[in-house]
């Protein structure tokens, strides 16, 4: 297994600890998603080539699809010039979005602000997490 220590060395971290990552499809160029890595985060994320996030709200590592299913196999993994970012083209095992859409960013802002859903509903939220 490779070592990633340098490269996550060289990786600036903000004052939390934590990298802006987004996940884009790597076959459409689809956004799927934003979210933070830590060090840890990356590490597995570049270990087991499965996007691994940490989670804000619950303050603790998340390997996307843990709970759902819904995996981000890693395809490519890119590195912006600051090493502060990263952005990862991946294969989406169903939906990305936590609310059961394809993507995080289902809904089109208008001119006059209003919202309008125009992504993809994929999954039931409530038969995979279970009813709020």
């Amino acid at each position: 297994m490779a070592d990633f220590n340098d490269l996550i060395d060289q990786c600036k971290f903000d004052d939390k600890g934590l990298m802006t990552a987004v996940a884009q499809d790597a076959d459409t160029g689809e956004v799927l998603m934003l979210a933070f890595m830590n060090r840890e985060s990356l590490r597995m994320t570049l270990e087991r080539r499965v996007a691994c996030y940490w989670s804000r709200s619950r303050s603790k590592l998340w390997v996307k699809g843990e709970t759902s299913g819904h995996m981000q196999e890693i395809q490519e993994l890119t590195i912006d010039c600051d090493m502060d970012a990263v952005v990862m083209k991946v294969k989406q095992k169903g939906g990305a979005c936590h609310v059961g859409y394809r993507s995080c960013f289902y809904r089109t802002i208008g001119q006059d602000g209003a919202l309008t859903v125009t992504g993809e509903k994929v999954f039931d939220e409530d038969d995979v997490y279970g009813k709020k």
